[in-house]
């Protein structure tokens, strides 16, 4: 099953005329071996979003960037598209930037713009780190209730007993008790949203069993978290989504932050205000728009620039709900120096028109090269090959002549009044109706909404790894594992909920 899908995916992957985004991402297994995952994200002529786990094999230690970029060059070479790589989602490790510097230092001719903005640092793991130095303001507290639940957890004796304080108090008794993954700040912070519900049950319990809890003033500290790290949940979930478009939510995302860590209504206590300047020192490290050496477009992009990849600005751009003016309020709210502003907004709008005309040259490529239909098997030389080919070229000539006469497709769109923003608004539903209008743009927006914010689709990938080799089933071949897990995200139809043959 997983062969015969392979070559249906093979044909489609080669015969698209678009770019293709990739996320990946290294876990170690059961068996103690190195495995990479590597996903392709891409959005097909019907401007549908598909996402592909491509590759998940074991990778020999020790995992250095060149180890990665080897692996990576090797998948796109098996699967016949090398040219076809447009942007590579990776977490913030140096190993991870090394391998898109070794990729653009030898594969940069195979690369649109020769890889400007192919790395691009996946926003859940800054996210995440960003959460992560904010909270150790309270990790006394969290340690506390940590080390309670896994002793309420660990056999049920305890947990019955746990139950009943509960149904005394009113509330209702639990199955099991949910502890948190420490590195994952989410995790951490569902798990103090659940413990703060069960306050007076864990303190009880602790109370009876003479074992350590929070202070009063602790789980005070930690309740105001817990409630100004909402939004961050919410944010989260935003850049994890994987089947659908999120690139052109990254600048909205950003200016979210900002506000919640500057807005006064939210730092109402001293431990939120610690909270807010913690987590805003790691924001200006990592998401810092106004980093000069890395604005100009004609500056070679170097991945450990830390500025954020422009390639999602312009994927905001093509965003018909916001397109310059966006980016104007964007750079705004982040400068009160208008002409800090206007500086920063005509650098984004260059790269706008550098790939425009990038996209300008390989559409009219494109169109030259493709094979009329109705040409049948005409011999090269006849007089009707020779009547298609004048006709092409008059059409070509006159559209070129009309875009010198008339204003261009970039002009148009920017003049064209933006779209109302809506819950039910479908950013790729619109440019699929309107790809006649905007014939490159349109090419440019399957590409640029490719991209991926996280390499949790890749992450993804590891989770359904856990479960196929457990064990239980530990002496799976790292051929096999790929194979069942590749398969069963192929089979995978999201709306439906089922697996069904594609």
């Amino acid at each position: 099953m997983y062969k015969g899908m392979k070559k249906d995916i093979e044909v489609e992957l080669q015969n698209l005329d678009s770019r293709i985004c990739l996320t990946s991402d290294m876990w170690t297994s059961s068996q103690n071996l190195g495995y990479m995952s590597i996903t392709a994200h891409y959005i097909n002529a019907e401007f549908n979003y598909k996402k592909k786990i491509i590759s998940f094999t074991d990778v020999k230690y020790p995992h250095t960037g060149y180890a990665i970029e080897e692996e990576i060059v090797g998948c796109l070479t098996e699967w016949g598209i090398r040219g076809k790589l447009f942007t590579l989602t990776l977490d913030n490790a140096s190993n991870n930037t090394n391998a898109c510097d070794e990729l653009i230092k030898y594969h940069k001719h195979e690369l649109l713009l020769e890889g400007q903005h192919l790395h691009d640092r996946c926003c859940a793991h800054i996210l995440n780190i960003l959460v992560q130095d904010g909270m150790k303001i309270i990790h006394g507290a969290i340690d506390k209730i940590r080390e309670l639940l896994k002793y309420i957890d660990s056999s049920s004796s305890r947990l019955q007993e746990f139950n009943t304080i509960a149904i005394g108090m009113g509330l209702p008794s639990k199955n099991g008790i949910s502890v948190d993954t420490p590195t994952r700040w989410n995790s951490t912070w569902k798990m103090l949203v659940e413990a703060l519900r069960y306050r007076s049950v864990l303190t009880s319990y602790a109370n009876r069993k003479m074992i350590e809890s929070p202070s009063e003033q602790e789980w005070k500290r930690a309740e105001a978290i817990c409630d100004f790290l909402k939004a961050f949940e919410e944010l989260t979930l935003i850049v994890s989504a994987h089947r659908k478009p999120t690139a052109h939510k990254f600048l909205p995302v950003v200016l979210c932050i900002r506000h919640a860590l500057k807005y006064p209504g939210w730092q109402t206590s001293d431990v939120l205000k610690e909270l807010a300047a913690a987590m805003q020192t790691k924001l200006d490290k990592y998401w810092d728009p106004e980093e000069k050496e890395n604005a100009e477009p004609n500056h070679r992009r170097k991945s450990k620039d830390i500025a954020f990849n422009h390639a999602l600005v312009i994927a905001t751009f093509l965003d018909p709900r916001r397109k310059e003016d966006y980016l104007d309020f964007f750079y705004c709210k982040l400068s009160t120096n208008e002409e800090e502003v206007s500086k920063q907004v005509e650098v984004a709008l260059e790269w706008v028109r550098k790939y425009f005309k990038e996209y300008e040259l390989l559409v009219a490529t494109s169109t030259a090269h493709s094979t009329p239909s109705s040409q049948g098997n005409t011999t090269i030389g006849s007089p009707i090959v020779g009547k298609i080919k004048l006709e092409k070229e008059f059409a070509q000539h006159k559209s070129r002549r009309r875009t010198r006469v008339h204003k261009s497709e970039l002009d148009a769109y920017l003049e064209e009044a933006s779209e109302e923003d809506g819950a039910d608004f479908d950013v790729l539903a619109w440019w699929k109706r309107h790809a006649e209008k905007f014939p490159i743009l349109a090419t440019m927006a399957r590409d640029f909404l490719a991209i991926p914010l996280s390499t949790v689709a890749s992450e993804a990938a590891f989770s359904c790894g856990k479960r196929i080799l457990g064990d239980s089933r530990s002496s799976l071949t790292p051929d096999m594992l790929e194979a069942l897990v590749c398969a069963k995200d192929w089979l995978f139809i999201p709306k439906k909920g089922e697996y069904v043959w594609m």
